[in-house]
């Protein structure tokens, strides 16, 4: 795994507070977990901490490349979520992966499943990317 992907997924302070964990990585791929807390909701999962969620994996997904290095510089343009299912209390993992990947833009696909394997939310996410 990248310096650069770990850093997005586990060691920033956004990363960090919500507990994000990285599971795998390989070109254009990427699985982050995030262990349920009851500062995630009690009666539910909070949509927001699942869209942070979808976030990090597709940006870690973006990074997850050989041209990508410690100088380039990327963010989120903008991504569609649709939640399928309600989650309470249980712990959430994200496979995104790299549908395209152009000149500065990519585009990604993010599935979040509980530990049923349940699909429990979809993502589109568009990045800009300087490698």
């Amino acid at each position: 795994m990248s310096a650069q992907v770990t850093e997005i997924a586990e060691r920033q302070r956004f990363s960090q507070t919500l507990g994000f964990e990285l599971v795998s990585t390989e070109t254009d791929h990427a699985i982050l977990k995030l262990p349920y807390g009851e500062h995630l909701g009690i009666e539910r999962v909070n949509g927001g901490a699942i869209s942070s969620l979808v976030d990090t994996a597709a940006t870690c997904a973006f990074w997850s490349h050989p041209k990508v290095g410690s100088t380039s510089r990327g963010a989120t343009v903008g991504f569609a979520i649709n939640f399928l299912q309600l989650v309470v209390a249980e712990d959430l993992w994200a496979s995104a992966r790299v549908r395209r990947r152009g000149g500065n833009i990519c585009v990604g696909d993010v599935s979040v499943t509980n530990a049923a394997q349940q699909e429990v939310a979809i993502a589109t996410v568009t990045y800009k990317l300087n490698p």
